[in-house]
Order: C-alpha cells, then structure tokens, then sequence
C-alpha cells in the first residue's frame, strides 16, 4: 500500500504532550480518523493556537513524524472529559517524531502548498482535524521544519 501524508489539527500544548508520549490522537481521540493512517505514513501537526478553547493564535506546524506501526489502540491511562462531563477513553496511534524538527510558521508558506491554493476559503478544511496532504506539501513542509533555527 502506498505511503500517505496527513495533516492533524491541534493546540499546541496538545501536540507537545503527544510528543513526550510518543503517540497521536485526532477530534478527541475518534477511532475513525486514526484508523486512517497506516505504517509509514508521515504525519505533520498544525497547531491554530497554544491552547484550546481560548489560548494564543499559534498558526505554526509543531510536529513531524512518521506512523510507527499499523496498532491502533484505545488509551488505558486514564480518561478525558467533554465540555458537557462525560468521559471517555481515547484511541492512538504510536508515532515515530523528528525529535530535530522544529515549529514554523504556515504564514510564508500560503500560496506555496497545494492546500491552500485549493480555495480561497482554504482554512476551512482543517475544521475537520485531519486531512490528506499531498507528497509536494509533506515535503515542503517537512524541509521548513528541519531548516536550521534562527530563533
């Protein structure tokens, strides 16, 4: 099967806690979308903001990976909570990080990926917490986050 590309929507400080698991997760822990992804596939992280519901406007790519193996599995340490106080388990996927790879900024790169010249509304899509990339927009993407920092 061929290798896919895949963008996940989420906070920041989602994805960073993500990261120290070694794990993905997408619209709270739906089983459907991380049964999308398989082996191999490269995984990039969009963070609109540092937090949800209410932090600071991010707009930066904050994470690179690849999909580790073909597992997909419901978490077992511990629960989340919805806005209305249900609980409930979340299903993963273990990703392999760029531990090298570092945040950058969407803003230089509109216009240049295929998915935002696509529409002019081209934002809107990511409402949707996890969509198909193609392999230009992976690899562009891919080489602005391993670029060296002049932070």
């Amino acid at each position: 099967m061929a290798i896919r590309f895949w963008l996940g929507v989420v906070q920041r400080d989602h994805v960073l806690h993500g990261v120290a698991q070694g794990i993905a997760q997408f619209n709270h822990g739906s089983k459907a979308d991380v049964s999308r992804l398989r082996e191999a596939d490269g995984l990039i992280y969009y963070s609109p903001r540092v937090s949800f519901p209410d932090g600071d406007v991010l707009r930066e790519f904050t994470a690179l990976g690849r999909v580790a193996d073909d597992s997909v599995y419901q978490a077992a340490d511990g629960q989340m909570t919805t806005a209305t106080g249900d609980t409930f388990r979340p299903w993963r996927r273990r990703i392999d990080y760029d531990r090298e790879a570092h945040a950058v900024s969407i803003r230089p790169l509109v216009g240049t990926l295929d998915f935002t010249t696509s529409s002019p509304n081209w934002g809107y899509q990511l409402r949707r917490g996890l969509i198909e990339l193609s392999r230009h927009d992976f690899d562009v993407i891919r080489a602005q986050m391993r670029a060296p920092s002049y932070r």
